[in-house]
């Protein structure tokens, strides 16, 4: 996507920046970004939700606090995109499903508290897929109108990449972020589960469900980060933490180089050939690095994630599934009835197994920095009717571990390709600092 120098093409740490220093109003940032949605939508269509006059009326609002000399938060007065399964008291949230049609939430999610306490205008909701699962939207790639943009964050991805919005938010209970963010060419990140609160967000599959947060910058997808960590009892899965601080950690630099390891997954026979060859072309430049596979335990690991995730939907959906199965996708009906035949000894084993792969990662970051992999098979595929294979992504989001796509590499058509860094659960911080650096070697070049 061509950029301008329009105030929608600042970054939104930059943008923040200007708006705290008077350089900037956030009407000015806010009207640029719509003045950019009415110049791409209709070919894109990123957004199911947006009110003109009340994403004004917000920057209206953040605009005379800091008149008025009261204090500011990190993201004051800049916009912020919003899966369209986040409750927002004031706009729809209809997840994607007609079933949910003009469902109007009376309270916020967690993570939308925090972006309005730091500041943020919530600029629209942007396009799921159907419940967040597989069966696509209306948005279309940036890239390329007659490719996938991915999913489930699908109008997320979009928007970030075609500059609509500087920063959005979406969530991941497979290859939700990761996924779009690469086929469009963004930053994405999914953070250790349960670092951001789900308070308020639909529900699939709570051993898996996580939030996560794309922009175009490292920086930027750091910031919004920041604002959304933290703990929420509402959530069975937070627990107590101290204040995030990616991006105080991510800005330091490494006391040692860092010592990254090229790892093949099980699906490494699904990558395409351009892609293992973008990754290998990757590794050499970084020099010395490990390649290696995971251990044979991970083999099941795409079986245990399909086992919970779909025992997860039919219980979630079981209402959608009773009152209005016709209404639903073919591949979610599926979905839905698969999970209802699974064992609930074999679930719960599937459960107890994600300690142990959380432990394997743990002795692989023991001895490397961080993990280096596929984001995706490929580049986004043409065709609107799916949203690409998440196998890249399936292992990481069942062990429930930090993972960041960085949009640094191309396919042979142009499109982006994203490479993927992994670290530890809990580990967050320094995966930030680890893409700081390799960003940094790449750049030396």
């Amino acid at each position: 996507m061509s950029q301008d120098t329009t105030p929608a093409s600042l970054t939104a740490s930059e943008a923040a920046r200007r708006i705290r220093d008077g350089e900037l109003t956030s009407q000015e940032l806010v009207q640029s970004c719509l003045d950019r949605i009415d110049a791409v939508e209709d070919s894109i269509g990123a957004w199911t939700h947006l009110d003109r006059e009340y994403a004004l009326a917000q920057a209206n609002a953040a605009q005379d606090l800091r008149q008025a000399g009261k204090g500011v938060g990190p993201l004051h007065g800049v916009p912020v995109g919003v899966k369209d399964i986040l409750d927002t008291s004031d706009m729809p949230t209809e997840n994607g499903t007609v079933l949910h049609r003009g469902r109007r939430p009376m309270k916020d999610a967690a993570v939308v508290e925090r972006l309005r306490a730091a500041g943020a205008v919530i600029l629209g909701k942007t396009v799921s897929t159907e419940l967040a699962v597989y069966s696509p939207g209306k948005t279309k790639n940036p890239h390329d109108p007659t490719r996938t943009p991915g999913g489930s964050s699908s109008g997320s991805a979009a928007a970030v990449a075609s500059y609509m919005v500087p920063v959005a938010v979406g969530t991941q209970t497979n290859g939700s972020v990761i996924r779009p963010a690469a086929f469009c060419g963004v930053f994405g990140f999914k953070p250790s589960h349960g670092l951001i609160p789900r308070y308020g967000i639909l529900k699939q599959s709570p051993p898996l469900d996580t939030v996560g947060v794309m922009g175009r910058t490292l920086e930027d997808t750091a910031l919004l980060a920041d604002v959304l960590i933290g703990h929420d009892s509402r959530d069975p899965h937070s627990r107590p933490m101290a204040a995030s601080q990616i991006s105080r950690i991510m800005a330091e630099e490494p006391p040692l180089e860092p010592n990254l390891a090229f790892v093949r997954t099980p699906v490494w026979d699904q990558a395409e050939e351009s892609t293992k060859d973008a990754l290998r072309e990757l590794c050499e430049h970084l020099g010395e690095i490990q390649i290696m596979d995971l251990p044979p335990i991970f083999d099941g690991a795409l079986e245990d994630h399909r086992k919970i995730m779909e025992a997860d939907l039919a219980l979630s959906f079981a209402r959608e599934y009773r009152d209005g199965k016709d209404q639903l996708s073919k591949v979610l009906r599926e979905m839905i009835e698969r999970g209802q035949q699974v064992l609930a000894m074999d679930y719960n084993d599937a459960v107890a197994r994600i300690a142990d792969y959380q432990a394997e990662i743990d002795e692989i970051i023991h001895v490397f920095d961080a993990i280096l992999t596929p984001a995706t098979a490929g580049e986004a595929p043409v065709g609107l009717d799916a949203t690409g294979s998440p196998a890249f992504c399936t292992i990481w989001t069942l062990a429930g571990v930090p993972a960041l796509t960085m949009p640094i590499l191309q396919g042979p058509n142009g499109m982006p390709l994203g490479a993927q860094l992994v670290s530890a659960k809990g580990d967050d911080a320094r995966l930030f600092r680890n893409a700081r650096w390799l960003l940094g070697t790449l750049n030396e070049e």
